[in-house]
């Protein structure tokens, strides 16, 4: 039974088999936005799941496709999930009950189990545990950052904060919405209760790629969000990490000029809250 309230929005590049593995566990109308796939991925979910919504694109557009599909939905709220991720039953119709009981919630990031054995992803342990405390209005802990593949937002909210950054493309593109949404007033909180699967394949995960994209994303989102100090500090701890690092360091460098023309300095108050968490 599908919860009408809730779309969920998948975007893949060239990973048919994934897809076609995952698409039939969602409970909600789902939207797949195709990041240009070569693999025949587009024609193999037409055959074998009409039911899915497929916006095609032509070339990669990383993260920010899936705004694309958020645009696209007519639900009020949105479940993202990768291609090699899904939510547990009921967890969909569950999140919208949290959604509709509090009219301030923006985002609310579910806990992420991985793999067959089911680990707890080190992200919603973060989560779960978080220094910033619940605020009354909200139903768990809040939080300034999330996990793209376990979590669920408001389609207004999500809309209204820009979404995923083109200049941040992939990978740790998750801080910088999150800061955008808590500076427009939204509440951010993790739930226990609101499960999802993610089964990775491979290692690719650990690529060195990958760690220059993080730095690369956490220098830039450093740059767009906070104070000059922060910003400092956080080059400097960049470079220190060896060759990757200094890669990463001079991809930020590549896009200054947009980083510098999109900054906006978080409100005092939201700061203090992201310093705590650097604390912690």
């Amino acid at each position: 039974m599908w919860d009408e309230r809730v779309t969920v929005v998948v975007a893949s590049r060239n990973r048919r088999d994934e897809l076609l593995a995952t698409l039939p566990r969602h409970e909600g109308p789902v939207i797949l936005v195709d990041n240009g796939s070569t693999d025949g991925s587009q024609q193999a979910v037409r055959r074998h799941h009409p039911h899915v919504d497929i916006v095609e694109l032509e070339t990669n557009h990383g993260a920010p496709a899936r705004t694309l599909g958020v645009q696209r939905a007519r639900t009020p709220y949105v479940a993202f999930a990768d291609d090699d991720s899904w939510w547990a039953p009921g967890a969909l119709e569950r999140a919208a009950d949290l959604f509709d009981a509090c009219p301030r919630l923006g985002l609310l990031g579910g806990r992420v189990l991985v793999g067959p054995d089911q680990r707890l992803d080190p992200v919603s342990a973060a989560m779960r545990d978080s220094p910033l405390g619940p605020d009354e209005d909200l139903p768990g802990p809040s939080v300034l950052g999330f996990l793209a593949c376990g979590t669920i937002v408001r389609r207004e909210a999500y809309l209204q904060a820009g979404g995923f950054s083109p200049l941040l493309f992939f990978f740790g593109e998750e801080e910088l919405l999150a800061l955008d949404l808590a500076a427009a007033g939204w509440g951010l909180v993790y739930s226990d209760e609101v499960v999802a699967h993610h089964h990775p394949q491979g290692s690719s995960r650990d690529t060195s790629a990958r760690v220059q994209l993080a730095g690369r994303n956490r220098m830039l989102t450093t740059l767009l969000r906070r104070p000059w100090p922060v910003v400092a500090r956080t080059a400097l701890d960049t470079v220190r990490q060896g060759p990757d690092g200094r890669r990463a360091a001079r991809a930020a460098l590549a896009r200054i000029g947009p980083a510098l023309s999109g900054r906006r300095l978080l409100p005092t108050d939201l700061e203090a809250a992201r310093c705590r968490l650097s604390e912690a």
